[in-house]
């Protein structure tokens, strides 16, 4: 089965909310956001609370939104999605025409899983790293010294970084003791320098992780990397760990001390759960942990199956985004986590949601009528309230936000200061925030003047832990897939990535003739050759 529902500007209830929009509620009225709003203004699952008083919506809005999830079958696209309907594919069109499991590897807990066939090949490769990390610790795998491995450096690019990266720089403070965890992504040689220049290759593992096996930045780190363990007399195949697609080149013990499989129905960007982020995270943080992660997400998935707005943050979350960005016009939403561990998390969800809904054709392959996803951004507070906070309050842009907060910090280390702790003023400004962009202030003096309604929501949880972790992760990939369903495009493509590449590899076929000092036919391609003449990337004898 696949699924093709009409366009949002088709559903029933798209006029309404678009007569609503007209004059939407007026957060800086008096009592507006009174004490009743504030408390019934909430919606909890999975450990979060999130507090939406601070949007221009009312009940009326509200009901409105609950109609356009229910019209639009989102939570059914949802269901239908886990269980393994095709739901990556443009109809009549050449596509990808795949599954999009990544909920499958989290289905572990659920007796029977939605779908029997992906959770069981999930909980084989659990196996399999369990095995692995067993075999670590006990000292059955070492390195030719027999030495314990105390480092892994993680070598991918988009999803196999990203997601993994912003997991585990949320977690440090759980790593496991003499573990510690390193990142190459970018193709500039000075990224994979850095990393190397202080690590002793001996003791370190490295992870390779491409599902095709063929991603030609990946490769390239892989190959400047095997380099420095050669000069360094080790062999590279009693250090690198393989994470890739069953069969792909990659998938070679001739090369690589394991392989761990990923498959085609989990999209790069939602593959943190899968193989792609357990590796990485079960050696820096141990098996346990990250079967809390999973747990976490679990239980949002199993949330986000809930049809009733004030049940389903995901879907409340996806529908106040849609009420911001297609309503009331704004094109762009700040994702502000009052948490320094959550430093990488907004770059994460930058791919998750502009490379899912950065779409402009339905899934019949027609032109969109209205704006699909937005621009998403954002930095930790209170560091961001002094770069750009200055625009989010008296800018001509208004732009949406979502933070985060927690009521409680990662370690102990806390202090009491003017009778009030750390943790405690970060929440402060979190709330404080909130509460001047939704209400604003009225002064005389317009250089102080602050319109107000600036619309937010407030994610809450009590610790940033490895289940609230997965769980955070989980609720913005079902509040991005969600969006997607009602906008009826493809959240599980990605095109655009595909043409830049192509035109990079015919950069990279005039460097090689240059260098080779080959004759160029520049009647093909003229632009190209002009291009990187222009940029001065040709050295002066090959433009001769």
């Amino acid at each position: 089965m696949t699924w093709n529902t009409p366009g949002l500007d088709e559903l029933p209830v798209y006029e309404k909310l678009s007569k609503l929009a007209r004059d939407p509620f007026d957060l800086t009225a008096p009592g507006a956001i009174s004490p009743d709003r504030i408390l019934s203004y909430k919606a909890s699952a999975a450990g979060f609370d999130l507090l939406f008083s601070t949007q221009r919506v009312d009940d009326a809005v509200i009901n409105a939104l609950q109609q356009l999830a229910d019209q639009s079958g989102a939570v059914d696209q949802f269901l239908a999605m886990k269980r393994g309907a095709v739901m990556n594919r443009i109809e009549g069109y050449e596509s990808e025409n795949r599954q999009a499991l990544h909920t499958a590897g989290r289905d572990i807990f659920s007796e029977p899983p939605y779908n029997a066939e992906a959770t069981q090949q999930a909980k084989r490769q659990l196996q399999d790293l369990k095995v692995f990390l067993d075999e670590l610790d006990s000292g059955a795998v070492t390195n030719a010294q027999g030495e314990a491995f105390t480092d892994y450096v993680n070598i991918g690019i988009g999803g196999s970084d990203l997601g993994p990266r912003a997991l585990y720089r949320a977690l440090s403070a759980y790593a496991r003791e003499n573990r510690r965890v390193r990142f190459i992504s970018n193709v500039d040689p000075d990224d994979a320098a850095a990393v190397l220049q202080d690590l002793d290759l001996a003791r370190t593992l490295v992870g390779v992780v491409s599902k095709s096996g063929s991603t030609l930045e990946t490769l390239t780190n892989e190959a400047m990397v095997r380099a420095a363990y050669s000069r360094a007399g080790l062999d590279p195949v009693k250090h690198f760990v393989a994470i890739t697609g069953q069969g792909s080149p990659m998938d070679n013990p001739e090369k690589y001390l394991r392989a761990f499989h990923m498959y085609d129905y989990i999209g790069g960007r939602y593959s943190a759960t899968s193989m792609v982020g357990a590796v990485m995270l079960g050696f820096g943080l141990g098996y346990d942990a990250f079967i809390e992660i999973l747990r976490g997400a679990n239980a949002v998935d199993r949330a986000a199956e809930e049809r009733a707005l004030r049940k389903n943050p995901a879907l409340l979350l996806a529908v106040l985004g849609i009420w911001n960005h297609n309503f009331l016009g704004h094109e762009t939403v700040a994702v502000l986590p009052y948490s320094q561990a959550l430093l990488r998390f907004p770059a994460h969800l930058q791919q998750c949601d502009m490379e899912s809904n950065g779409k402009s054709v339905t899934r019949t392959g027609a032109r969109v009528s209205f704006s699909t996803g937005p621009i998403v951004w954002g930095e930790p507070g209170t560091n961001g309230q002094h770069a750009f906070y200055q625009l989010l309050h008296q800018g001509t842009t208004v732009v949406p936000a979502e933070f985060i907060g927690f009521r409680q910090s990662q370690h102990d280390m806390d202090l009491e200061i003017e009778g009030t702790t750390s943790q405690q003023k970060l929440a402060a400004n979190l709330l404080a925030q909130a509460l001047a962009l939704a209400v604003g202030r009225k002064d005389e003096n317009p250089n102080r003047f602050f319109a107000g309604n600036r619309p937010s929501s407030i994610l809450l949880a009590d610790k940033l832990e490895p289940y609230t972790m997965g769980a955070l992760l989980a609720l913005y990939e079902a509040k991005i897939v969600l969006q997607g369903f009602i906008w009826n495009i493809n959240s599980f493509d990605q095109e655009g990535v595909q043409l830049g590449k192509v035109l990079a590899n015919r950069f990279l076929e005039h460097m090689g003739i240059a260098r080779r000092g080959e004759a160029r036919d520049r009647d093909r391609y003229p632009e190209s050759w002009t291009m990187l003449e222009a940029a001065g990337i040709l050295q002066e004898d090959e433009t001769v």
